[in-house]
C-alpha cells in the first residue's frame, strides 16, 4: 500500500502570505499578538513590520502532506509534527516555499516520516519540522 511513496521524494508548494491570511488567521485562532496585528508598534522592533503567525506557516505544509497522501490507496491522517521551529520571520507579502521530503516509510506500522522546510523568496529559512503521516487500516476507515 505504501509502495507508491519513496524516501527522498519531495513535494514543493509555494504561497504568498497576504494581509487577509494574517487577519483571518488571527480571527480564527484568537491570536491577536502585536507582532501580527500592530503595524505601528512592529515598525519600532527589529522586524520592522508585522510578521505572520508561525503556525499559519506550519499549516501551509498540510497541503503538501495532502498531495502525498492522495496517492496512497488508504485513509491517512496526520499523526503530528515534531521539532517544530520558526528560525526566521515571514512578513506579509513574502512568498513561502514549503518542501515536504519523505525521509522513511514504515509499511508495517503504516507511517510515513517526512522533513518539512519552509523558505521565503529571499532564502530565509522560516520553518523546520518533522511530520508523521499515519495510514489507517481498512477496519478503521481506510479506503
Amino acid at each position: 500500500m505504501l509502495s507508491v511513496v519513496k524516501p527522498g521524494e519531495c513535494i514543493r508548494l509555494r504561497r504568498t502570505v497576504t494581509e487577509d491570511d494574517v487577519v483571518q488567521f488571527a480571527a480564527i485562532t484568537g491570536d491577536h499578538a502585536v507582532n501580527h496585528v500592530d503595524e505601528a508598534y512592529m515598525r519600532t522592533t527589529r522586524y520592522g513590520n508585522r510578521i505572520a503567525h508561525g503556525v499559519l506557516v506550519l499549516g501551509l505544509s498540510s497541503a503538501a502532506s495532502t498531495q502525498l497522501a492522495d496517492r496512497i490507496p488508504a485513509l491517512t491522517v496526520s499523526a503530528g509534527y515534531d521539532r517544530v521551529r520558526f528560525p526566521g520571520p515571514v512578513r506579509i507579502g513574502d512568498t513561502v516555499t514549503i518542501e515536504y521530503t519523505v525521509e522513511s516509510v514504515d509499511e508495517a506500522r503504516g507511517r510515513v516520516h517526512a522533513a518539512v522546510r519552509g523558505t521565503t523568496q529571499n532564502g530565509v529559512v522560516c520553518l523546520v519540522a518533522a511530520h508523521v503521516l499515519a495510514v489507517l487500516p481498512a477496519q478503521d476507515g481506510g479506503r
